[in-house]
């Protein structure tokens, strides 16, 4: 039944691969941005969300010290070391190299050609596309073929002619952000199967979550028998064995190969089994060749991609929107199995049901900031995600008592240590996506506000106690430790507005729910930001338990009093009562002194320039590059001259985001599992929303779309129609707009309304028109 089930899906998939579906996915580059990328960026050979993300690596081997820097692919780098199965936040590993020559057991090094079984590549010679990757390896002749289904990775490799071809299967090296192995081991079941597993130790399990650890599982299917089979460990050959374990463990299948000889090799994943693997792999997979699985991966990746379809001439933009989206609906991969098994804490395996089966179990990095694109984006088109994600983090709550921003196989791997995860469900609940319960959702949400008694570090907010009690964080002095604990942190500034954000939320959702008491709570403690205004300086500024200001205070130094930015930056991290902000600068001199804070960007092309490091923007007065300034462009709207926000976030689209591997996301930059590229999505557009959807009835804010029409398949299945009238590269402004044929006035709509789906039309001009959109600004303060 499932392989007749599978056969008439791949028929279905395959009439319906148009020339549409071909023209969205040739402005996907998988390549923009491959300078300083993280370790899940580079991963073409994978489906939507999928388990199995496999891409070649340069590097992965080296690991990075912080656990979490640029690793995996460099574009600046020309040899390969493998090509990798996982890719995950805090997750990697199980490496294939095919091989020709004296048999190599380990990677080499970069700097030392022919060190290892590593080898130089052209990338001229290289393909790299929405599920699929192809490769020439030169030192081999080899041709290196990959595509992916949700949890099984496929390998088409061609030869020369040899009689010492040899497939590497290498578990037992660390790779990327997952730390060191701690254990490992593969072995031949027969002939031609295999299975393995490898533990591994990630830095952030270790700091946040120490009693767990990181296991992949696989099983493996080998097109054809291999003549002889070299067991090792650590590079040492165990003699006469085709079974290796402990650190290191790795097998080389040997071959004779005639020249063009194709050997193919599936390998199904699991977080929970090797059982699992193969049941994920017999689910999946077992009938599909290699063309039909990446007939299959082309088609979902146009289906998905297809849900946001723009025109216009302009094609460098259609690269940077498809390739954004293509990054969005690429991370956050899903974790559990087939069968609905998921990983649990331990090193333990739970079973999913019900509506939890449904959507799946994902692993994720944190949702720091995704407030202002992941997430919107999922409510726009992709609720399934969003419901996924949700009902993730309410098993994690019922399974650990607490929620993690950022979870690895259902260990804590906070990294930031704060914590949005209830907000981002207010906002879900907000949106109408609410398949799970409401009720426990509630709980979870308010004691991630609440809740700091006995709190786990992996968890984050650990200062909560102290912002609950004093109304803020008081600021820490920590001497580069980063300290956030029950005295309070040395992110103290940066932490109070995030709370004060979230518990908005909170109030938000307690509201919709009826339960005043709660909703007033709250609402007072999202007022604990006002704490914190300095009006001598007319910024927000750190103070001690005692409360007062901080001395020798520079309002560009970063990492003191705020987490990955500064004073500048962080001012405008008001994002749930934007008036109030407003009303406290001054009516006359915000826009003012916010204009000026952009034009400066400009010249630093809104970031750090063209220094190619994560943080390269977090001392300037505005960094694209990182989460916190997200929203700050869209304030415009609030204080009455939307205009500006059209401006600048035409100027971003144009100048921070680029289509070249080493100019992508900017030149410095952290995307976080698509974030970046989803604010570019909704950027281009013309659609956001500063609070996330945190509102009791949340709102969408206009900005300048860049394409002359976008066709959107809403998360309802109703159509949004938005046409861009006099649209070009200096026609960024709005002179008017309709919503199905009705004048719009204000440069704000309900979002429920804009659910319904229709037209939205913008005539666009090369002035700004300075009477629309000013008279009812979006609501702030709830």
């Amino acid at each position: 039944m499932l392989i007749r089930k599978t056969a008439a899906l791949i028929g279905i998939m395959l009439a319906t691969l148009g020339v549409k579906g071909q023209d969205v996915l040739k402005y996907v580059n998988p390549n923009i941005g491959t300078a300083h990328s993280r370790w899940f960026f580079f991963t073409p050979a994978a489906v939507p969300g999928g388990m199995a993300k496999l891409a070649p690596s340069t590097n992965g081997h080296y690991g990075n010290a912080s656990g979490w820097e640029a690793v995996g692919y460099d574009v600046r780098q020309n040899s390969i070391e493998g090509f990798v199965h996982f890719h995950e936040w805090q997750v990697g590993g199980v490496a294939f190299m095919p091989a020709t020559g004296p048999l190599k057991l380990q990677p080499g090094e970069l700097d030392k050609p022919g060190s290892g079984y590593r080898s130089a590549f052209s990338r001229q010679n290289e393909v790299a596309q929405p599920g699929y990757y192809k490769v020439l390896l030169d030192d081999y002749q080899i041709t290196a073929e990959l595509t992916a289904t949700k949890r099984v990775g496929f390998h088409r490799y061609t030869f020369p002619k040899t009689d010492q071809a040899h497939i590497i299967l290498d578990l037992g090296q660390k790779q990327g952000e997952s730390g060191d192995v701690v254990d490992s081991g593969i072995r031949m079941l027969d002939d031609t199967h295999f299975e393995g597993h490898v533990t591994t130790y990630p830095k952030y399990v270790a700091q946040f979550d120490p009693e767990g650890k990181i296991t992949m599982y696989i099983y493996g299917q080998l097109s054809r028998k291999p003549e002889s089979v070299n067991a090792f460990v650590a590079g040492d050959i165990q003699a006469g064995s085709s079974n290796a374990t402990g650190k290191g463990a790795g097998l080389a299948l040997n071959y004779s190969t005639s020249a063009g000889e194709i050997l193919e090799v599936k390998v199904g994943l699991s977080y929970t089994s090797t059982a699992n693997a193969k049941a994920n792999l017999a689910a999946e997979a077992q009938q599909l060749t290699f063309d039909q699985a990446h007939a299959l991966a082309s088609q979902t990746w146009q289906q998905e991609l297809g849900k946001i379809y723009v025109e216009g001439p302009n094609d460098n933009d259609k690269v940077k929107f498809y390739t954004g989206l293509f990054h969005a609906l690429l991370g956050r991969g899903i974790a559990s199995d087939a069968n609905g098994a998921y990983p649990r804490h331990g090193g333990l395996a739970g079973e999913l049901s019900g509506h939890e089966k449904k959507y799946g179990f994902m692993n994720t990095d944190a949702i720091w900031g995704a407030f202002w694109n992941i997430t919107q984006l999922w409510a726009l088109s992709y609720p399934d995600w969003y419901q996924r994600f949700v009902n993730t983090h309410l098993r994690i709550y019922k399974d650990r008592g607490w929620f993690s921003d950022g979870i690895a196989n259902s260990e804590f791997v906070s990294g930031v240590g704060t914590n949005f995860i209830g907000l981002a469900i207010a906002a879900a609940y907000q949106s109408g996506l609410r398949d799970y319960d409401v009720k426990l959702a509630y709980e979870a949400v308010r004691k991630n506000e609440l809740g700091w008694q006995n709190r786990p570090k992996g968890s984050g907010k650990l200062d909560t106690g102290k912002f609950l009690k004093l109304g803020y964080v008081p600021h820490v002095e920590d001497g580069g430790k980063f300290i956030s604990d029950s005295t309070g942190s040395s992110f103290s500034a940066s932490h109070t507005l995030e709370y004060s954000f979230s518990t908005f939320a909170a109030a938000q959702m307690a509201r919709a729910l009826g339960n005043q008491p709660d909703y007033k709570m709250f609402l007072d403690y999202s007022n604990g930001w006002q704490k914190l205004f300095n009006p001598a300086n007319k910024l927000i500024q750190p103070k001690t338990s005692t409360g007062d200001f901080i001395k020798n205070f520079d309002p560009y130094q970063p990492w003191r009093g705020f987490q990955e930015g500064n004073a500048t930056q962080y001012t405008y991290y008001v994002p749930h009562n934007p008036a109030k902000l407003i009303g406290l600068i001054g009516d006359g001199q915000f826009s003012e002194k916010l204009d000026n804070i952009f034009k400066d960007a400009e010249t630093k092309a809104f970031g750090g320039g063209k220094t190619i490091d994560a943080f390269a923007g977090v001392n300037a007065v505005y960094n694209h590059g990182n989460q916190p300034s997200l929203h700050i462009s869209w304030l415009f709207n609030f204080s009455r001259q939307p205009w500006l926000t059209q401006k600048w976030t035409r100027m971003i689209c144009s100048q921070f985001y680029g289509t070249e591997p080493i100019h992508g996301y900017g030149y410095g930059q952290d995307e976080d599992q698509g974030q970046l590229g989803s604010w570019y999505v909704l950027a281009s557009i013309g659609l956001f929303d500063v609070k996330g959807f945190t509102d009791l009835r949340p709102i969408i804010e206009f900005g300048s779309p860049m394409f002359d029409k976008v066709s959107i398949v809403l998360g309802n299945q109703k159509k949004l129609v938005i046409e861009t009238k006099n649209n070009s590269q200096e026609n960024m402004y709005v002179q008017s707009l309709t919503f199905n044929s009705k004048e719009v006035k204000n440069c704000w709509l309900y979002r429920d309304e804009l659910m319904k789906g229709g037209k939205l039309v913008f005539k666009m001009g090369p002035e700004p028109n300075k009477n629309w959109g000013t008279s009812v600004p979006p609501p702030s303060a709830q």
